[in-house]
């Protein structure tokens, strides 16, 4: 199942087109995409049935956040063996390095992004919708917490972020659209293995970064299970978990973005977003 946000509304993405959520559940479901999650195993119920409904051609460029407005918006830092070490840092081993972004923060698959004055990087990463209550679970059960995977960028800009005397991740990385996250929240069901997917992104067509999930450090239940042991996770929650190494902040020269750059992070049997920049008004 491909769950999309078409201008605000709830949409199922088919091969043959969208299906609008509300229309075809005769109002069972709201259009509201947020509110699906707190009914997340009925609604999956559901979809598994939804046939026949009036499809509407899938236009992207529509298409927003499948995730708008989450209560909570966690990401996980150094969670690539490869990324700590370009970073210059220890690699975590016993205790995961956590941060969050801001919900305004949140962007679609195919926005424009203004570029605050600083060194703004890019930062390919898989991100986790949930689609249960979790709180004090085991790793063996976090899968079972996951409404689905989506595509997700973690712009940061790196002076901000790292200013002494103590670094400010949240406000370094939750500039307004500095979470662009789409095209489509891919249930868990969709993928042969969840755990070790392609990962990626260019930019303006330059290969940047290029991995697979399986490097991750701390794997998505690990992590469900670790910040669950502290936070109860709610319906609709978002994690980012992590990226790779090929950031611009570490390169030599450092590659930044700048006006009129395109950046496009794809991940494999979800999909591509494509983020492009403007200069700061």
């Amino acid at each position: 199942m491909r769950i999309v946000n078409v201008a605000g509304r709830l949409g199922l993405l088919t091969d043959e087109g969208v299906i609008d959520v509300a229309e075809a559940s005769d109002g069972r479901f709201s259009p509201d995409v947020q509110a699906v999650y707190e009914r997340w195993p009925e609604f999956s119920a559901w979809a598994a049935r939804a046939t026949g409904a009036p499809y509407r051609p899938w236009e992207e460029e529509r298409a927003e956040s499948p995730a708008p407005r989450p209560g909570q918006l966690f990401a996980i830092g150094l969670n690539y063996l490869d990324h700590a070490e370009e970073a210059g840092l220890d690699a975590p081993v016993d205790s995961m390095v956590v941060f969050t972004k801001f919900q305004s923060s949140i962007t679609g698959p195919a926005a424009e992004v203004e570029l605050p004055q600083g060194s703004v990087d890019f930062e390919a990463e898989l991100v986790v919708v949930m689609g249960r209550h979790a709180h004090r679970i085991d790793a063996t059960q976090a899968w079972d917490h996951v409404a689905g995977l989506t595509v997700g960028q973690d712009l940061s800009e790196r002076e901000m972020q790292l200013r002494p005397p103590s670094p400010q991740f949240n406000m370094g990385k939750s500039f307004p659209g500095f979470a662009p996250m789409g095209p489509a929240l891919v249930s868990v069901d969709e993928f042969e293995n969840p755990d070790d997917l392609a990962i990626g992104c260019t930019l303006n067509g330059v290969p940047m970064q290029q991995s697979r999930t399986k490097l991750m450090i701390f794997p998505v239940a690990e992590i469900i299970a670790r910040l669950s042991a502290t936070v109860a996770l709610r319906p609709g929650d978002v994690i980012f978990t992590g990226t790779p190494a090929g950031i611009g902040f570490a390169r030599d020269p450092k590659v930044l973005l700048a006006p009129g750059d395109e950046l496009v992070t794809s991940i494999e049997n979800i999909g591509s977003i494509r983020t492009r920049f403007r200069a700061d008004s």
